[in-house]
């Protein structure tokens, strides 16, 4: 049987807040890339809906 402890709730709130900050970065440095450089526009299809997602949602 294994020993574990539970995960503290306040571990786990300071967790999902930094991946919401980083997500949040890398949207945002990814929308001013792509506002940027016109020529990257359909070379990755992920990032094109990144972009467009964030453009209809401005």
């Amino acid at each position: 049987m294994e020993n574990t402890t539970p995960i503290e709730p306040i571990a786990l709130d300071r967790t999902t807040l930094q991946q919401s900050s980083l997500r949040d970065r890398h949207a945002s440095a990814l929308a001013k890339l792509m506002e940027e450089r016109d020529d990257l526009r359909g070379t990755y299809a992920f990032a094109d809906m990144v972009d467009d997602s964030l453009r209809w949602s401005a």
